[in-house]
């Protein structure tokens, strides 16, 4: 792979026919592309818990893959509620995603720490009322 991709998708709010669409053709375009298991993996779970955060919790939004030799670059920007507190959003266990989200298996609360912890770098940038963009990175070397 001699240059940079970049893939986009669009995540429809309250979708979850279509949740984990994005991530699944990340995943399966990254083993076309030859990359490591273990890059693959982290990936794949970093973008999946991002990708099923916008479909809960936000409005919808926009996840653009950067993809290089040397690292994945993944950002996902909602138009959503923003988050009002972080580190509590961080917290294992923490969720405020509504009871009929939960009976359908989704809203532990692990979303944003299993992002954190399957990836080499997080940056959240969130304003309430606006919406909230989170950036992370996979090292690939």
């Amino acid at each position: 792979m001699a240059e940079a991709i970049t893939l986009k998708y669009e995540v429809s709010p309250d979708d979850f026919t279509r949740a984990g669409e994005a991530s699944s053709d990340v995943k399966n375009k990254l083993k076309q592309l030859g990359f490591q298991p273990a890059v693959v993996r982290k990936v794949s779970i970093a973008l999946y818990e991002g990708e099923i955060n916008m479909v809960i919790h936000a409005r919808g939004g926009v996840i653009t893959v950067e993809v290089s030799p040397d690292f994945i670059r993944m950002e996902l920007a909602d138009v959503g509620p923003g988050i009002p507190d972080i580190e509590l959003a961080m917290k294992e266990g923490y969720s405020t995603a509504p009871d009929e989200i939960r009976s359908l298996g989704f809203g532990a609360g692990m979303g944003l720490s299993n992002m954190k912890k399957y990836t080499d770098k997080m940056d959240i940038q969130t304003e309430l009322g606006v919406g909230t963009t989170i950036t992370m990175v996979v090292n690939v070397t």
